[in-house]
Order: structure tokens, then sequence, then C-alpha cells
């Protein structure tokens, strides 16, 4: 009985996939919803990262302004086919809490590249960090904390180092925000 649990735990184990990444890297470059910047980027952690936040995650979701990110006649919710408004897509600004006495408002905030090039004006060393730990860097809503309240970072803190450069790699390749707020 030892022998035969040795011999199944010492198997190869494989997937579907034998191609690693590559059918999500394919994915995430069919669910990109913007034209991608790839020069100066790794293609392939590209397109794994808009696979991990336009597939498998649904980043979108919240990082748009309000609650339908689809343009006229391309809402999946109503039998359409989906079409992202690229105006709304990752640029922030859903309200999750209003502003309450010396509570400010939270607001959903921008991924997409910023004046500095960044997204969310952010290093990756700064994007990992506030990813792992969900400490607000830029102390946004000090009265509630330093964590951030409606962001599932402690959904994302145990990602693999590939995959959140990965998701780093994708917002860095998409155009800046065409109506950065304040």
């Amino acid at each position: 009985m030892a022998a035969v649990c040795l011999m199944t735990f010492s198997l190869p184990i494989h997937g579907d996939d034998e191609q690693g990444d590559e059918s999500r890297i394919r994915q995430g470059f069919a669910n990109a919803p913007l034209p991608l910047n790839l020069v100066g980027k790794n293609r392939g952690l590209v397109g794994l990262g808009s696979y991990l936040v336009n597939v498998s995650g649904d980043c979108n979701g919240c990082h748009a302004p309000d609650t339908n990110p689809y343009l006229p006649g391309g809402n999946p919710y109503l039998g359409e086919v989906e079409q992202i408004d690229p105006a709304k897509y990752l640029v922030g600004g859903r309200v999750f809490i209003p502003a309450h006495g010396i509570f400010p408002a939270i607001v959903s905030r921008n991924l997409r590249p910023e004046a500095n090039g960044l997204p969310e004006g952010h290093t990756y060393a700064e994007f990992s960090q506030l990813m792992r730990t969900g400490v607000d860097l830029d102390h946004a809503h000090p009265q509630y904390g330093p964590f951030l309240q409606v962001m599932p970072w402690p959904a994302f803190r145990n990602m693999t180092e590939h995959d959140m450069r990965a998701i780093y790699e994708y917002l860095s390749a998409l155009p800046p925000n065409p109506t950065p707020q304040p």
C-alpha cells in the first residue's frame, strides 16, 4: 500500500495545457479591451497580466466610474455582445462609501498609467507592497486607518511574484487615463 501511494504522488502532474502560460497569454491578448503599448515590455507578462485582470479577475468591475462599464449595446447582462467602454476602463471613480462627517468618500482609484507613466502612479515595488499588505501608500483615507478598506487585497496578497509582476506589466502597457482625476 505504501508503495502505491509513493508511486501515485511521484507521478508528474500535467494540466490540459502543456504550454504553461501560453494559452492564458493568448486569452489575455484576446480579451484586452484597449490597444496595448508593448514597447520595452515583456509580451508574455503583458498577456498573462491581461488574463489575470480581465478574465480571471474583474478589476474593471470596481475600477470603472459607475456600475455600467459597457458601451451602449454592449452589455452582456442584457444579452448583448460585450463591449467595454474604453473611456471608463480602469480609470477609477466608483464611489463605494459616500462621504459622511469627517470621513471622506471611498472611491476606486485609477489603475492606468498616470502623468509619471506608472500604473496608479506607483512603482512596481510600491504596487506589490500595496497588493500584499493593503497599506494605503497614498494615505487617502487616514480616518479609516492605514489599510485599504474596499480593495480585496487579502485575496491578492498570496499571488505568485510572477503573477503580480504580470498584472503590473499589463497595467503599464495600457494607454494613460484620458480623464485623470485629481
